[in-house]
């Protein structure tokens, strides 16, 4: 072979057009950067960013002064306005590198694209994109990746000051210029005005460039069609002939049915700028020039970067010689995209959405489809990408008054089919395999073997590459696909690529030209190797839609609040957060800085996204759970009132008030449905709900840039919060008022609120009982998880602070007989109803509300109020302690314990303090009756078994045993002989200046202080014994229970005998009321016999005292005359 004559196969023509326009891709990324950030690290659109040299007030006058000189270079006598930039030359040369290179790249790139170019040329290489593809496509992409590689440049504003001050400062420390620097400086300055540059150097190449283009003539009208054009063809449906739905879709351009319409329209508009000439010879040139300019007002140069077409297209041929005709179509067909291409497009995408659906709900019933139809699937997805973009730059690019046609509010709908037909090709991908391998192996080697068979002249090498095809194709079988062994035909595809770039050359022994069929069917052949190895990658080509990204987020986030906002289109809101799935492949290995930024944006859209549609979905259950609410408050008990009265004055024959009151409607009139039309507030609620669920439990989990996000999990937390918050409201707390929800009322608002958050599970797979038990449990302690008051703080200090500090204040009493506290009649009244809050249905309520944990926080903090008390009471008889144990031992001496008796101070005080722990202690048996009554509902098998447990202690059980036994038992809500919840509070008053056997004595003590102080209630008016109420209006009734668990937990504190204390307790205390049974006085004994049955109280309370017992100290006949005596009172009283 002589040196002269180059072969097609050394001139490697696939192998460049694959790198060019790879690496063309990465420095259009990097130029871009630049451009946008002035810093390749920080793709965050801050203006901050660029590098501070360029912004430095000290170096403004050496920038404007290289600018000016630029591309020259004139270090001397400019020493004053380059002394700044001598002092930073190092740190100037370090930052600025990578700009620096980044620049001498491009250049480079420049260099390789025009000797390619010129090569190309030399080969007279044939182009037509329906038989050669791959060499044609690579060949246009490079042309419109050079040009807009240029275009772009030429927009960077501090390309020469970087260049320039770069070059000024490796001079500075070099002594010479950068070797690049002369070469690249005289570029930035040829394309100043890159196009009309681009223009001059593609003169040689107009041949080459005009032929690949006219090539789309085929192609490219077919696809530019109407959304009419497109109904009456009934694209895209696989039901239109039912009896062809198992064919393969054939075509004999496959690769060129999913061809972005947008890539198409740029090789044309920027191809024929560069070979305009063409445009005057050639009609079928000219017929895809209007066609494109007619279809849009800009293109899309690199991601967010746009050139409006038609302005740039006549700047550039106003200045050529008989132009006027190509500027008067340009003008026209300006008008045209104005005035139609808008609603054109918005038809387009009216007819995809529905095209799609039916396409997605085929495939999702009957996915063996995905093998036959793969094309369409392809088709429909790229169809679909071309639309969104085109609206997407347009949107953002509006020339035109009229913005109708550019606000779309149902893309999220197609968007979403487009998600939908991507995840059942990723879903059923195995089934297109084995499809595929079938026909590669059992049709397509076939066909290509009779065709290379038929071939008149094969040459050797070409001879053995379509020989490997063959039996590449015809060595696959489907035990390949189901052991789950991994293809790969990119080697085929780029010998095929080979191939077309030897048999495309003139003088090409095989030359493809005259033998289309052969690249018809190995360009289908290839997109069935596709539909094996490449399916991810198919996806990306036809449906990526990174372009959202950082470039489009603004109108990203617009159209998901549109989408949010209109109900019939929310159900489609996830295809926003799978669309932060795309973004990634935006990215380029050539510029790896920005893929930080890149993936962080996505991690944080995506969260955006999933949280507002959770917040979107939890305002939705709340609005639901409000009007349940209300519907379940309107049969409380106390709306029933009204209705009674009705009944009754109408069974009366009374006059019901005033003529033609409207009558109250009852509860369940919101069901009466008139007819199908009518639609409550509640099911636009419940439909809008529905519709938003289906979208968050669309997908169970997100893959996001190498996170997971699970959009159930974020319902779930804001449910969580949500029903915490409106727990708490519920109770409506006024702290200024100190009014609070009663706990029957707050639990049936709580139970319609839960019944309805039970229903969501019937929308989305959430485990809702996690919800009530992560929130509830919560609710039982002091504080929840973020440190609020929960509804267990909030009733216990209402309990403590209101209901019964006003029993301590005489406002209220507690009544024995109705097992609750009731207002007395005061001159000022309150605010509340005690009874409503205290009785049995409201303490029952109230057990329900806060569960053992809550109540078990109630009864710690009565126990420290009672502590309190106590603490008080010690202290009294500590200064009273001498005349105590005087009166201890002197009980049998009338006279002296009279005159001791006058010697004690603050007895009234004791037995005040002693009350208030009766009230309180009364509340408590309320509380633990009540939470008793709740649990055995609820466990009534475990409740049984710890009060048999209870029941079975054996007396000579240790002490601390039998406590914790106590401790169980007092937790489920059962009374116990000592109450382990004082014991635990007493004991931790104990003083570490007082020995043990003093605080024994001081317990001793205050029992007989008590017990000595009892006559004296007998004087006091309030004392009298009801036989209603079964107790006093001042409450001394609650002393019987005080005086005896006391005693029972100091006295198991400090080890001593309860029993024998208690007896020397009622020995003093019947005593001392048999004392006052003498008195002559009538103000001191009024009600001396109410005061009797105070001991008949504390035995009947106490588990360590007998009536016998009492009966030896105090004679029982007092006691029935005692009780004769206040019920004859309590009769002359009503009568």
């Amino acid at each position: 072979m002589s040196r002269g004559v180059i072969q097609p196969s050394q001139q490697k023509l696939a192998e460049k057009l694959t790198i060019l326009n790879d690496r063309g891709i990465g420095m259009l990324t990097r130029v871009y950067n630049i451009k946008k950030q002035g810093q390749v690290w920080k793709a965050c659109g801050d203006p901050k960013a660029k590098p501070s040299y360029l912004v430095d007030k000290n170096l403004e006058s050496a920038v404007k002064f290289i600018v000016r000189k630029f591309p020259a270079v004139e270090t001397r006598n400019n020493n004053q306005q380059l002394a700044q930039l001598q002092k930073e030359k190092s740190e100037i040369l370090k930052n600025l590198a990578l700009y620096y290179f980044t620049f001498v790249d491009v250049m480079e790139f420049k260099d390789h694209v025009c000797e390619l170019l010129n090569t190309i040329d030399a080969c007279q290489v044939f182009f037509d994109i329906t038989v050669n593809f791959d060499l044609t496509k690579n060949y246009l992409d490079l042309v419109v990746t050079y040009t807009t590689l240029m275009t772009i440049l030429s927009r960077i504003e501090e390309r020469k000051a970087i260049i320039g001050l770069y070059n000024y400062a490796h001079e500075m420390t070099h002594g010479a210029s950068d070797r690049e620097y002369p070469r690249l400086g005289q570029m930035i300055v040829d394309y100043e005005n890159p196009l009309k540059k681009l223009m001059e150097e593609f003169v040689p190449h107009g041949k080459s460039l005009s032929d690949a283009l006219i090539s789309l003539q085929m192609v490219y009208p077919r696809r530019n069609l109407s959304a009419d054009q497109w109904r009456n063809a009934q694209l895209l449906s696989l039901i239109s002939a039912p009896s062809t739905m198992l064919n393969p879709a054939q075509s004999d351009t496959m690769p060129c049915e999913y061809l972005s319409l947008d890539a198409m329209e740029k090789w044309i508009v920027f191809g024929f700028i560069l070979c305009h000439a063409v445009l005057n010879s050639d009609a079928a040139a000219l017929s895809l020039w209007k066609l494109a300019l007619q279809s849009s007002t800009c293109l899309c140069l690199f991601r967010d970067e746009v050139f409006h077409v038609h302005k740039a297209a006549e700047d550039l041929f106003v200045n050529i010689r008989g132009y006027n005709k190509r500027i008067n179509d340009i003008r026209e067909c300006k008008e045209q995209a104005l005035s139609h291409a808008g609603s054109m497009h918005r038809e387009r995408r009216k007819f995809l959405r529905s095209a799609l659906k039916e396409l997605a709900t085929v495939l999702a019933d009957q996915p063996g489809l995905l093998g036959p139809k793969a094309l369409f699937v392809f088709m429909a997805l790229s169809f679909a990408r071309d639309e969104i973009i085109w609206l997407l730059r347009h949107a953002d690019n509006i020339q035109k008054k009229s913005t109708d046609d550019f606000i779309d509010k149902h893309i999220a709908e197609l968007i979403f089919y487009m998600e939908e037909l991507r995840a059942h090709v990723r879903k059923y991908g195995p089934v297109m395999q084995r499809y595929y391998v079938q026909y590669l192996s059992g049709f397509d080697a076939v066909v290509l073997n009779e065709l290379v068979q038929n071939l008149s002249v094969c040459p050797e090498d070409e001879s053995i590459i379509m020989s490997s095809f063959v039996n590449t194709m015809t060595s696959l079988s489907v035990k390949q696909v189901e052991d789950g062994e991994v293809f790969d035909f990119r080697g085929l595809r780029l010998d095929w690529f080979r191939l077309q770039a030897y048999t495309s050359v003139s003088k090409a022994s095989l030359g493809i030209a005259d033998h289309k069929e052969l690249g018809k069917m190995m360009n289908t052949i290839i997109f069935h190797t596709k539909m094996v190895d490449s399916l991810v990658e198919m996806l990306v080509e036809t449906s990526d839609l990174s372009i959202f990204c950082s470039f489009y987020s603004r109108a990203f986030e617009k159209m998901f609040q549109q989408c949010l906002e209109l109900p019939s289109q929310s159900r489609h809101s996830i295809c926003f957060p799978l669309l932060c799935t795309h973004f990634m492949s935006c990215t380029h290995e050539l510029c790896p800085e920005e893929r930080h930024h890149i993936g962080d944006r996505s991690l944080s859209l995506c969260n955006m996204f999933l949280d507002e549609m959770a917040k979107q979905a939890r305002n939705l259950i709340t609005d639901i759970c409000t009007e349940q609410c209300t519907l379940s408050d309107q049969l409380l008990p106390k709306h029933c009132a009204k209705t009674i009265s009705q009944a009754v004055n109408k069974k009366s024959k009374k006059a019901t008030g005033k003529k033609g009151e409207p009558e109250r409607e009852k509860p369940g009139v919101e069901s009466m449905r008139k007819n199908r039309l009518l639609v409550t507030n509640l099911d636009k609620l419940h439909t809008a709900l529905s519709e938003l669920c289906f979208s968050i439990n669309y997908v169970p989990n997100l893959a996001v840039w190498e996170h997971t996000f699970t959009p159930r999990e974020y319902l779930t937390s804001h449910l969580e919060i949500r029903f915490t918050k409106s727990i708490v409201g519920m109770t409506m707390y006024n702290q200024a008022t100190q009014e609070i929800a009663k706990p029957s009322e707050l639990l049936t608002s709580v139970r319609a609120y839960m019944t309805v958050l039970q229903s969501i599970e019937n929308y989305v797979t959430i485990d809702i009982t996690r919800v009530f038990n992560n929130v509830l449990l919560q609710q039982t302690q002091h504080l929840d998880s973020h440190g609020e008051p929960t509804i267990t703080s909030l009733y216990t200090n209402w309990y403590l602070e209101t209901l019964l500090r006003q029993v301590s204040n005489g406002h209220i009493a507690y009544f024995p007989a109705m097992k609750a506290f009731v207002n007395l009649p005061t001159e000022n009244e309150l605010t509340f109803n005690a009874e409503e809050y205290s009785d049995i249905s409201e303490m029952r309520s109230l057990s329900e509300l806060l569960g053992p944990y809550g109540m078990k926080f109630l009864s710690e903090s009565l126990m420290w109020h009672i502590s309190s008390q106590v603490a008080e009471l010690k202290k009294l008889v500590v200064e009273n302690m001498e005349v105590l144990t005087q009166m201890r031992t002197s009980f049998d001496k009338p006279e002296h314990m009279a005159a001791l008796f006058k010697k004690l101070t603050s007895v009234d005080s004791v037995l005040k303090r002693m009350t208030i722990i009766g009230v309180i202690l009364s509340f408590r048996s309320l509380a633990q009756e009540a939470l008793r009554d709740v649990l055995s509902c609820h466990i009534p098998f475990l409740v049984s078994s710890v009060e048999d447990f209870k029941d079975h202690i054996p007396r000579e059980t240790d002490m601390k045993v039998a406590m914790n036994v106590y401790e169980l038992s007092s937790a489920a809500g059962l009374p116990c002989e000592i109450d382990p919840a004082l014991v635990v509070a007493l004991s931790s008053q104990k003083s570490e200046n007082i020995s043990p056997e003093e605080e024994y004595k001081i317990a001793c003590l205050l029992m007989v202080f008590v017990a000595v102080s009892l006559p004296t209630l007998a004087s006091n008016v309030m004392s009298q014994y009801s036989p209603a109420i079964e107790g006093h209006c001042n409450n001394i009734h609650c002393l019987a229970k005080a005086i005896n668990q006391i005693a029972a937990a100091l006295f198991t504190i400090h080890k001593g005998s309860i029993e024998d204390r208690l007896k020397e307790f009622l020995a003093l205390a019947s005593s001392s009321l048999l004392k006052i049974g003498q008195e002559t006085d009538k103000m001191t004994t009024r009600n001396r016999e109410s005061v009797y049955l105070l001991l008949d109280m504390i035995v009947q309370e106490s588990p360590f005292l007998t009536m016998d017992l009492l009966e030896s100290c105090f004679p029982y006949v007092l006691l029935r005359n005692a009780y004769h005596a206040v019920y004859k009172q309590s009769i002359s009283a009503n009568a």
